[in-house]
């Protein structure tokens, strides 16, 4: 599975080699930095909540149970604008309390 993460002007992309066992700490690490490094905050983003979501929408779970993206982008997330795109790709859109567009990208590996 592949993470793109734009925060304003900057993109960064995370490769995440077993997304059942994904390091849900150092992604979110990598997707702050990129925001400090602007001098934007996205802390009150739920980033932490919202990766095993979307890992969930697109991939289900280890112990089988199926991936539903569209369920979640019906349920929504905490402020998030949640969009489904064809083969099975999700995006999560929030704006950072300063103004700052975040998204996240998220590409199965199917």
């Amino acid at each position: 599975m592949l993470i793109e993460v734009i925060v304003h002007e900057a993109t960064i992309s995370i490769p995440v080699p077993n997304i059942f066992h994904a390091d849900l700490d150092a992604i979110q690490k990598k997707i702050e930095d990129s925001a400090r490094a602007q001098e934007i905050n996205i802390s009150m983003l739920d980033l932490r909540g919202l990766l095993p979501a979307m890992i969930k929408g697109i991939a289900g779970c280890e112990q089988g149970c199926p991936a539903d993206a569209k369920s979640l982008i019906r349920r929504g997330y905490q402020g998030f604008d949640l969009r489904y795109i064809e083969g099975g790709i999700l995006t999560a859109e929030a704006t950072s309390s300063d103004g700052y567009r975040v998204s996240v990208k998220m590409f199965p590996d199917f």
